[in-house]
């Protein structure tokens, strides 16, 4: 897992060390929102949609095409049967990775108000699982994901204005509505 984590920090920071191509439009901006959804399987476990937080910071590196390094959370708690007992558990997850975005804007001619992208992200999962006080059986039973995890993304975004818009993004793991504030349109 250290392993993994300073890889990922080195290739963030080669990333953002990249000189940002001139694109026709910059889509550099703070991406806040929530959504349903989870990495890796794990809300699968869960039995029921899981709410997420998630926040990435979007910047341009060619025509077109951004990086979005980000961090998303969600938790949920159940109950499970083990010896005619019921007992509870908590599960946390962080998703951290980076998503790369490829904007459609000149193909579909969409005006300065609207953004389109497909995109597909990859990251790892920080999972932390709690059971009750007494509970004697299996405690990985629930977490069974993997830690890696790649996901594909579908999303438009509409700009109120040149600093603020809304955006939609369909995922195959987190799917999010959300604000965007951009640095410099």
């Amino acid at each position: 897992m250290k392993r993994l984590l300073t890889i990922i920090t080195i290739v963030f920071g080669a990333f953002l060390s990249i000189t940002e191509a001139q694109a026709q439009e910059n889509y550099r901006a703070l991406n806040l929102g929530f959504g349903i959804g989870g990495h890796s399987g794990y809300s699968r476990y869960a039995g029921r949609p899981v709410p997420v937080f998630h926040i990435n910071y979007e910047f341009d590196v060619a025509r077109n095409f951004t990086l979005a390094p980000f961090i998303s959370f969600y938790t949920y708690s159940d109950s499970y049967n083990w010896s005619n007992d019921n007992y509870t558990y908590r599960e946390t997850v962080i998703p951290v990775g980076v998503k790369g975005s490829y904007y459609f804007d000149e193909l579909f001619d969409a005006s300065s108000n609207w953004d389109f992208y497909a995109a597909a992200s990859l990251g790892f999962a920080i999972v932390n699982s709690r059971w009750e006080a007494g509970y004697n059986g299996d405690k990985n039973y629930f977490n069974r994901g993997r830690a890696v995890f790649a996901d594909l993304h579908a999303g438009a975004q509409y700009n109120f204005s040149r600093k603020a818009g809304v955006y939609l993004d369909l995922s195959s793991g987190i799917s999010t509505i959300g604000l965007a504030f951009h640095q410099s349109r």
